[in-house]
């Protein structure tokens, strides 16, 4: 062994001996966020008692599940995309498909819904709107079985479209048409019930709660936005062929001012003084706070729209940090007020949402281990190069499948 070899391996001893050294491992790296999720969530709950974080966690919850959830539709409408015109896979689309693995994730972190539905939904033989599968009640195991359902869906397509490597150019046609629309359809249609029954239906008060048609349409934009948001802030710019697909900004604007539509229809339609309950649920959320949300929401589509002018790296990823926050804050405006008389972000929200990531980080590589389906670690096109083999090859591409060459490269 030579004298460097034999430096690095006691600079190793000795880093594992440290705190620091030990938790900041990448073998052990899971553990530990796993157990600072605990932590957090166990401070909460010390700090606010269980009536008060089931809504943060509620809350918190939701801005996991956006990000498989909203990834899944960008995905199928990239990949339709490259079926009729063949691209590079880029760095973009190699993190979206990464998300999709957060999809069993958010299935496993749903389980205490269920046994908090008490605290979180009115009685079956309350008065009030109903949400679109209430008839079932919101009793735990009927809860828990609609969970299933929608994660067995959700799941099933998150499956089918963490494919990479190519395979899209040689199923170009009907089949990539059907899967397309069957995938977009049946997301929609999932997104929508769950996003009305688990989401529109929060708060132990009938008079407080309504349910719009529109809800689930604004719920699924949101999410994809955001998923959109937090994938331009992990992923690297693209390098080689792909570069010349480099403007992520458009899409990211596009899927703003969508969002922000429906919002001012939702508020237009349903905000209105003559209807008492959408008057109720509006006015729990136009506080100082609530306006300030709004008015930081509005600039950032103005933003966004502007900058889509002279797109950059650094403007995007600026204008994605913002839809990030705005999004993560959005999502608590659905859930909390129903359970606070107003919205704030407080000491338990931070807590239950730091939590969540903790577990999140947690499970994640042990939902790899079980579900080899979704093992889709990105592999960003020349960022990452084997150790091994040949000179420029991408790491991971070895176990991908054979990259079927477009029609005009042969």
């Amino acid at each position: 062994m030579s004298a460097e070899e034999k430096g690095g391996a006691a600079r190793k001893a000795a880093g594992a001996k440290s705190a620091s050294g030990y938790f900041l491992d990448p073998d052990r790296r899971p553990a530990a966020a796993f157990a600072v999720g605990i932590g957090c969530l166990l401070l909460a709950l010390h700090h606010a008692g269980l009536s008060r974080l089931t809504p943060a966690y509620l809350a918190a919850w939701t801005c996991l599940l956006a990000l498989p959830a909203g990834a899944l539709p960008v995905v199928i409408m990239i990949e339709r995309a490259d079926a009729w015109r063949p691209q590079p896979e880029t760095a973009l689309l190699e993190t979206l498909r990464g998300l999709l693995v957060l999809m069993p994730v958010a299935a496993l972190l749903a389980l205490p819904i269920p046994l908090a539905a008490p605290l979180l939904y009115a009685g079956p033989g309350s008065a009030g709107p109903d949400g679109p599968l209430a008839l079932f009640g919101a009793a735990p195991p009927f809860l828990a079985l609609r969970l299933g359902l929608y994660f067995a869906l959700w799941t099933g397509l998150a499956l089918l479209f963490a494919r990479r490597g190519g395979e899209p150019w040689a199923k170009a046609g009907r089949i990539d048409d059907g899967r397309a629309v069957l995938g977009l359809g049946l997301h929609t249609v999932v997104g929508t019930l769950a996003a009305g029954d688990l989401v529109m239906s929060v708060g132990t008060n009938p008079a407080l709660r309504f349910h719009a048609s529109a809800f689930g349409l604004l719920a699924l934009a949101a999410w994809s936005s955001l998923a959109l948001a937090a994938a331009i802030l992990v992923a690297p710019p693209d390098v080689g062929p792909a570069r010349r697909r480099h403007d992520r900004l458009t899409p990211l604007a596009v899927l703003l001012l969508v969002w922000a539509g429906l919002h001012l229809v939702q508020f237009l339609m349903l905000g209105a003084a003559a209807d008492p309950e959408a008057a109720a649920w509006y006015r729990l959320r136009s506080g100082s706070a609530g306006r300030a949300l709004a008015l930081s929401a509005a600039a950032v589509v103005a933003l966004a729209a502007v900058l889509t002018l002279r797109p950059g790296e650094n403007r995007t990823r600026l204008v994605a940090a913002f839809a990030v926050a705005i999004h993560l804050a959005e999502l608590f405006w659905f859930v909390t007020p129903a359970f606070r008389g107003s919205f704030r972000i407080g000491l338990t929200d931070v807590l239950a949402l730091a939590g969540l990531v903790g577990l999140a980080m947690g499970l994640a590589p042990v939902v790899r281990r079980l579900v080899p389906g979704l093992a889709v670690t990105p592999a960003w096109p020349g960022r990452e190069r084997a150790r091994s083999g040949a000179p420029g090859l991408v790491a991971g591409d070895r176990a991908r499948k054979p990259v079927v060459r477009p029609p005009e490269a042969s």
